[in-house]
């Protein structure tokens, strides 16, 4: 125990001397993702308002759910969220194999990487919420005093995306078939979280075995202090909070002990 605490003050120590560098990775992570594009940071919105429309004629005229609320504004919710999660994710993965000189050659702690794919990808979620405002004030669904635990939901989605970006940046940079395995896994992913339907309506096993994943009520916390006017502190939303923390503190502890072994495996 010990120490694990000696690591952490090291790692936190470490963060806080290299943090104009993060800020720099970002920035630059940031430009690249938009270069010689058309539309540039408007792709972080035009793309959750495709799926939302997409969706919406899927659910309200093929096959209509009950939501509780104006469909298109549960299913952009859950999408602008749920891409923050995913972006951050699929950046991540490649964070350290694509930047081999900075990894190999200059010392600095190279958790930055998969960290900036968190930053930038919330940058994208922030561009997005201004379209999710614009839908309510359509939908005439009004802000509650609930948005004070907004900044609650956010820190527990940014610190379960965190610890995931560090597992899959560390674990692509061992075993390169992560990459490959991720975009089957994201995909699925998706489809058991409460992006586009609430996850109450499958029962059985199954209803059992997707209430485990952590996501939905982190999703469905958003949903509770925007769309709802609730409190998002539920049972499940607490779990979340925990396995968050837990998955977080653990990953960094995990990346943290092998970075010396990165160079060689690069």
């Amino acid at each position: 125990m010990t120490q694990v605490i000696a690591d952490f003050k090291e790692m936190f120590l470490e963060q806080a001397q290299y943090r104009e560098l993060l800020y720099q990775m970002t920035k630059r992570d940031l430009l690249l993702r938009y270069k010689q594009t058309v539309m540039g940071a408007a792709w972080a919105v035009f793309m959750p308002l495709v799926n939302t429309a997409v969706f919406s004629v899927i659910f309200t005229r093929v096959a209509p759910i009950d939501t509780g609320m104006p469909y298109p504004l549960y299913a952009y919710c859950g999408l602008f969220t749920w891409n923050f999660f995913a972006s951050s994710l699929r950046f991540a993965v490649n964070s350290l194999t694509s930047n081999p000189n900075l990894v190999t050659k200059v010392y600095f702690p190279r958790e930055i990487f998969p960290f900036s794919s968190a930053l930038v990808s919330l940058v994208d979620l922030t561009v997005a919420s201004l379209v999710l405002f614009a839908m309510m004030a359509w939908y005439r669904v009004p802000l509650t005093s609930a948005v004070v635990f907004l900044p609650a939901v956010l820190a527990v989605h940014i610190l379960f995306t965190s610890g995931i970006c560090l597992l899959l940046a560390m674990g692509n940079l061992f075993y390169r078939d992560v990459k490959y395995l991720f975009e089957i896994v994201i995909t699925v992913w998706m489809f058991v979280t409460a992006v586009l339907y609430p996850t109450d309506m499958v029962s059985g096993r199954v209803g059992f075995l997707l209430k485990l994943n952590p996501v939905t009520p982190i999703i469905d916390g958003y949903r509770a202090v925007l769309l709802r006017g609730h409190s998002p502190f539920t049972p499940a939303f607490d779990a979340a909070a925990v396995i968050s923390v837990g998955v977080f503190v653990i990953a960094w502890l995990l990346f943290h002990r092998a970075e010396f072994q990165f160079a060689e495996n690069i």
